[in-house]
């Protein structure tokens, strides 16, 4: 896996430097590249040696537009270079390195939000708001829906793990009793 970050870094420092003032604007158009990259069926064939790099950008950048994404520029020059180096698979690496970057000069944090059930859109306001007062940071938060937590949330921060789920208490309450 650290090679795939180091072969992806020099990429998410390029965009990052060519985007300038404009780089959150890429994110978004930049994470449907990786979602686009992570297909096994495009990425078998990106790797056919009798597909040229330009197929594959004509076949991307057509099926992005279908998504309602079109491709700025910078974002369609780096799409060549990692086409044209064979890198298409560190392309989701290059979207995380990027998103990193972003977040990191805004001072913002990525957030995932495990819950058992829904949250409502003032329900999920007021949590995040206790918990970027938790985190000494502004949170970008991402709900994911988990039914093995049985009720609470679990928050992961970047290496920060908050979880207040049923589930754990119940396996805090079965290491205590089996002590």
């Amino acid at each position: 896996m650290a090679e795939i970050a180091t072969i992806a870094r020099p990429y998410a420092e390029a965009l990052y430097k060519a985007a300038g003032a404009d780089a959150a604007s890429l994110k978004d158009p930049l994470s449907t590249l990786s979602l686009l990259a992570a297909d096994g069926q495009l990425r078998q064939f990106a790797d056919d040696p009798r597909v040229a790099p330009t197929q594959v950008f004509d076949l991307i950048a057509g099926i992005a537009l279908q998504k309602g994404v079109s491709l700025d520029a910078r974002v369609g020059n780096l799409l060549r270079t990692v086409l044209d180096n064979g890198r298409l698979a560190v392309l989701p690496e290059i979207a995380a390195q990027y998103g990193a970057l972003v977040n990191a000069s805004s001072g913002v944090s990525d957030a995932t939000i495990h819950s058992a059930f829904p949250i409502e859109p003032a329900q999920l306001d007021e949590t995040v708001a206790a918990l970027e007062r938790r985190f000494k940071r502004k949170l970008n938060a991402h709900v994911v829906i988990d039914p093995e937590l049985i009720g609470g949330i679990r928050v992961v921060v970047g290496d920060e793990v908050l979880d207040t789920s049923v589930k754990a208490r119940l396996e805090q309450m079965r290491v205590a009793l089996t002590a």
